[in-house]
């Protein structure tokens, strides 16, 4: 598919709606194929109400998407919002892609933040657009605005029920002075018909019909391919290379030496190495696998992940630096009459989106030209210009569609390469990264230890409670010095976990980087729920309860957790003010209790079944997963698996059932069978064989969604799902064999069963 083709594709409502068997009444938004890249430049007299919003001449009305597709269905559900509060025809809307533009705002599509950071904004974006055509159509009609609305792309003067359709008034609306967002009317929340429906998936036919761009998908004229030799540890860096057998396979144009990092950290900085660029993408392979090559390994020559394992389950079980304290831990355990103990280990986890990282990009002599599968194209727009010595606004950054990112696309060093490599060539070149490549030079989920101490008094009762967790914190990837876990990763299920208990502690100890660290989907909430999860269980069965009991009784009556009951300073709370996003343990008890309910966990375990629970509040949303488990055999089965969401007002309700789906898979594989080793500092797995996800034959035969339906503010969809899967399916496991699971990868420990 040729860039330059800008030919439109529409998809017609039944076509899309008979494909994907829904209702007729769903939402029918134009589609790209070619160019999906940035705004067709308006027309004379269109009324161009903001950067998102365009409704030309016939009254087909355009909207800008500013954050990255990526299977999570954010077209189908940002412009909804901004379309619902217009008043328009969602079969007569079309979706842009938005480029890299500061005038966007974030852009960023991390952190579960596009509906929850957007929702108030976005509605602004569309009633600027209503108030000025309802204020050209009141002109017209010689009525006061305020006795007017909008519905299904007209004008209703509401007392006569005159009507003028948006293409009659786009001109006059046109010429009008466009009002402050700030001071634009709302809808009231009950004229917003579509927001918490089942909408389709305004992709979907895209995807299938193999019409979808992504970024190995673009073509150009004389575009060359690059594949790159990469040091095999972080902050290696070449020695020597004889580039003499590459040179000779059929269609490699050049060999190019990229620098290693430089500075107080790695950043997004390429990793360094060889570029092969050639004709097509085998030849650069081809290239790059006869390349003679040496490295010098650097500083994490000697990191084995095995051993560094050992060094933090070390750390946790010494004292570290107090991040939340309560009463007096220490008499509290001292007095208690059993103290509970355990220590759980997360390893490195890898991203694997299927479709792994690649990048083109055009230089010219007016700046550069990108096409990327990233998630913050405002970031590689910054970084590309300041690797090619260009001011930001002479580079553009188009965005494709995503094969999957969980936060791996969100860092631009495949970006960076592209336009390097570009450079190098003096022609257009994409670079494309391998399975290999992404799985050995990924920016790793950081590895963690945990030690949970819990005292118990004669009846039972949680006395004391004493958390201690070792990683290394993000910021090291950006800061090469930094071992303390900041607060904003330790407010990811340490300091802001809700508990009833008069006698708290949160400890963090220092750990070192080896590897490039990044956020990974839920990030340290993956580890803080794993271990928070398994113990609340743990505590069950010493306790001889219901597990659904212990979780109520830890987590505490309905209330709002304040920081002086936590025992810290201030919730960091995903950057959300603690006035509109309390951390309210009503909702955590809700959907514990809906779990239970709808998954039938008392009814089964009389039955004899093996069900686990477990629970988690982040980004802002509470949720609680029952995994049920059985044994065929040698072999134990995930039977079904059901989940309960509160994330406050959602808007695509079929994008947010996806969304939970899709967690407990993502989940279930890190638990199953995730973790990367290292040795010498290099990574050891190489593709799916061994860096396995769950398939189809380990999928839960059935995933039950409830999303719980309430207007508070909207929390986060992508990441909220997983943190509970894994401690979930432990428990569940240790229902059905008596083995407890305190690591991942489950796969590994369980000697004679298999998943």
């Amino acid at each position: 598919m040729n860039v330059d083709d800008t030919a439109a594709f529409s998809l017609r409502r039944r076509e899309m709606l008979g494909g994907m068997g829904v209702g007729f009444a769903g939402l029918c938004l134009g589609l790209f194929n070619g160019r999906v890249l940035a705004a067709d430049a308006p027309a004379a007299k269109e009324l161009v109400a903001n950067q998102w919003v365009t409704i030309r001449l016939d009254g087909h009305v355009q909207i800008v998407c500013h954050r990255s597709e990526m299977g999570q269905g954010v077209r189908s559900s940002l412009p909804l919002l901004i379309a619902d509060e217009l008043g328009a025809d969602l079969a007569r809307v079309g979706i842009v892609q938005a480029d890299g533009d500061p005038k966007y705002g974030d852009q960023n599509t991390d952190g579960s933040s596009s509906v929850r950071d957007g929702f108030d904004d976005l509605r602004k974006v569309g009633a600027t657009a209503r108030t000025m055509l309802i204020t050209a159509a009141a002109a017209v009609w010689k009525v006061s605005p305020s006795t007017c609305t909008t519905e299904n792309h007209q004008i209703i003067h509401t007392p006569t029920k005159r009507t003028l359709a948006f293409a009659d008034v786009v001109v006059a609306a046109s010429k009008l002075k466009v009002p402050d967002d700030k001071k634009v009317q709302l809808r009231p929340r009950a004229e917003l018909k579509r927001i918490g429906t089942v909408q389709p998936f305004v992709d979907v036919a895209a995807y299938v019909t193999g019409k979808a761009v992504y970024a190995a998908d673009v073509q150009l004229p004389g575009l060359l391919t690059a594949v790159i030799l990469r040091p095999p540890t972080v902050w290696g860096k070449l020695r020597s290379v004889d580039d003499t057998k590459a040179l000779a396979v059929p269609g490699v144009k050049k060999v190019v030496i990229l620098t290693p990092p430089t500075g107080a950290g790695v950043g997004f900085q390429p990793l360094g190495g060889v570029a092969v660029i050639a004709d097509n993408t085998w030849a650069a392979m081809r290239g790059r696998a006869a390349l003679d090559v040496q490295w010098e390994l650097g500083k994490n020559a000697d990191y084995d992940s095995d051993d560094f394992r050992e060094h933090l389950l070390k750390t946790v079980r010494e004292p570290g630096k107090t991040v939340r304290d309560v009463g007096d831990i220490d008499a509290a355990l001292k007095s208690a009459k059993t103290v509970v103990s355990a220590e759980y280990y997360v390893p490195h986890l890898a991203h694997l989106p299927m479709e792994p990282p690649a990048a083109v990009c055009r230089i010219t002599d007016n700046g550069a030209e990108v096409w990327a599968c990233t998630q913050n194209p405002q970031s590689a727009r910054d970084e590309v210009a300041k690797a090619l010595s260009l001011p930001p606004d002479k580079v553009v950054v188009h965005v494709t569609f995503l094969g999957g990112g969980f936060g791996r696309k969100s860092k631009c060093d495949f970006v960076v390469e592209a336009a390097l490599c570009a450079k190098a060539a003096g022609a257009p070149v994409r670079v494309q990264w391998s399975r290999t490549d992404d799985i050995q030079h990924d920016y790793f989920h950081t590895v963690s230890a945990q030690r949970l101490d819990a005292g118990l008094d004669d009846s039972g009762k949680v006395i004391g409670w004493r958390h201690r967790t070792s990683f290394p914190p993000i910021p090291s990837t950006f800061i090469s010095a930094l071992k303390t876990p900041s607060a904003g990763e330790l407010g990811q299920g340490v300091t802001d976990f809700p508990l009833a208990v008069r006698n708290v502690r949160a400890e963090a100890g220092d750990a070192e980087a080896h590897v490039r660290i990044g956020w990974l989907r839920s990030v340290c909430n993956i580890f803080h729920g794993f271990a928070l999860g398994s113990f609340i269980d743990e505590l069950a069965h010493e306790k001889q309860q219901d597990p659904v009991a212990t979780w109520l009784e830890v987590v505490g009556p309905p209330r709002y957790l304040t920081p002086d009951e936590a025992g810290v300073k201030k919730f960091e709370n995903y950057g959300a003010d603690i006035k509109d996003h309390p951390v309210d343990v009503a909702r955590l008890r809700h959907v514990i209790e809906r779990a239970a309910a709808i998954s039938g966990f008392h009814d089964k375990k009389k039955a004899g079944r093996a069900v686990g629970i477990a629970a988690h509040r982040s980004f802002l949303t509470s949720v609680a997963c029952v995994l049920e488990v059985s044994k065929r055999g040698a072999e134990i089965v995930i039977d079904e698996a059901f989940i309960v969401a509160d994330a406050g007002t959602v808007l695509n309700l079929d994008r947010v059932r996806s969304q939970m789906e899709g967690a407990v898979i993502f989940g279930m594989s890190h638990a199953l069978y995730g973790g990367a080793s290292m040795k010498r500092g290099a990574v050891q797995e190489t593709n799916f064989r061994d860096m396995r996800l769950v398939r189809m034959a380990q999928a839960p035969k059935q995933i039950t969604v409830e999303i719980v339906k309430n207007e508070e503010k909207p929390g986060g969809v992508g990441e909220p799902g997983v943190p509970p899967v894994a401690p979930a399916l432990g428990n569940a496991i240790f229902a059905l064999t008596g083995q407890r699971l305190r690591e991942m990868p489950f796969a590994k420990q369980m000697a004679g069963l298999r998943v």
